[in-house]
């Protein structure tokens, strides 16, 4: 048993010395991403002044065509419409190509706080790949990717180690409290660690292992075969739900009177509560269905998230796709993209998140010290006294 937790130990400091400064890294601007979301959200609500008492919103039409008027190299997919009434209207044309439109006036603006978003899409590039660009980015994903497997390994190992060998409350009580005692900076260290380390040992195991799904295909595609599925095709967007195949777009070369977006949204709202609504602008006249994302929470809640297929002439619901309806293992791919930010579990959720990042930062500073007294210093110390003692030989 001795020899099995020493094997442990020794497993565990190689590791945490080899991986410390990258997981550093992570874990700091972890902490910086914490409440990306809102901050964000809080800008791009300053872009646009209060509309007068009694204006009238634009139909989305009208804001579309202003959007088309003022950016003519804007081609928008999406409509994404927040249940506030003085929100802007934000259309998309592709993941990062996103105008804000005020609903009232039609004035058409880039998202809010452009030095934010680019401070945070730099600190999100350090956080998976070092910020690096090019043939390089893969190998530094490489090295994050495998640190982050090491972290895992890390903080599991450290459960098995921070149980003490003698099983008394006096010995647990060192591991789990704060120590008065502890006056040297080794003793501080030392309880710091585990201290530290238990308490968010669990949340943390679940923000590193959901990120080892991120870096790693054979994790994601296990997360399918543990749900007894077939991994979907990269690229290939999952297999298709019955609803999508019956939501499928039909095209017949005649072009149809479509209802216009408002009413389109009018009956996604009657489908229940929502936050935010998303409707997939079709590219062709002639296509008879549109779909529609509806949004009950945050944005990164994927249990509040679903889809609603109306026809598109008469507004009558083609599908109707809720969370609930996805396979297995398509939810748990879904909680695993927001379990790691901790969005998943809403502010409270994204909290735990950063305190975990930040009590990380801690234990790779006080782990590293651990390591640099164990190894390093007797070094240092063999070096010093056999300086004094060769002149005395000689």
């Amino acid at each position: 048993m001795a020899m099995i937790r020493s094997t442990i130990f020794w497993t565990h400091l190689v590791c945490g010395v080899a991986t410390g400064l990258v997981v550093l890294m992570m874990s700091v601007t972890g902490v910086l991403l914490t409440y990306e979301r809102q901050i964000l959200a809080w800008a791009e609500r300053a872009t646009f002044p209060a509309p007068a008492p009694g204006a009238e919103r634009l139909t989305l039409e009208e804001l579309v065509d202003a959007a088309k008027l003022r950016r003519p190299e804007l081609t928008p997919t999406t409509i994404t419409v927040r249940n506030e009434p003085d929100a802007p209207v934000v259309l998309g044309a592709g993941r990062n190509n996103q105008v804000l439109v005020d609903p009232y006036s039609g004035e058409v603006s880039d998202p809010g706080g452009q030095g934010l978003r680019s401070f945070f899409s730099a600190v999100t590039g350090w956080h998976r790949w070092f910020n690096a660009t090019g043939e390089s980015r893969a190998t530094a994903r490489a090295i994050t990717g495998a640190s982050n497997l090491a972290f895992l390994f890390l903080i599991l190992s450290g459960m098995y180690l921070w149980l003490p060998r003698i099983w008394q409350w006096a010995a647990f009580k060192t591991r789990l409290m704060f120590n008065s005692k502890a006056t040297t900076a080794k003793a501080r260290d030392f309880n710091w660690h585990h201290v530290f380390g238990i308490w968010s040992a669990i949340p943390l195991a679940i923000v590193v292992a959901t990120a080892t799904v991120f870096s790693y295909p054979w994790a994601n595609n296990l997360v399918y075969r543990l749900a007894g599925e077939e991994p979907p095709r990269r690229g290939g967007g999952g297999p298709q739900t019955a609803q999508a195949e019956a939501a499928a777009v039909v095209q017949d070369g005649t072009a149809i009177d479509r209802l216009g977006y408002d009413a389109l949204l009018a009956r996604a709202a009657a489908q229940g509560e929502w936050r935010t609504l998303t409707l997939n602008i079709p590219p062709e006249p002639d296509a008879s269905t549109v779909r529609i994302g509806i949004d009950q929470g945050n944005g990164g809640q994927p249990h509040l998230r679903h889809n609603l297929t109306l026809d598109a002439s008469t507004g009558a619901v083609a599908a109707w796709a809720p969370f609930s309806s996805q396979s297995t293992g398509q939810k748990a791919r879904s909680w695993i993209r927001f379990l790691h930010t901790g969005e998943a579990l809403g502010i409270v959720g994204q909290t735990i998140a950063g305190l975990v990042s930040f009590t990380s930062i801690l234990m790779v500073w006080t782990g590293l010290a651990l390591a640099y007294r164990r190894l390093l210093q007797p070094l240092w110390r063999r070096k010093g006294s056999a300086a004094t003692t060769t002149p005395e030989a000689a």
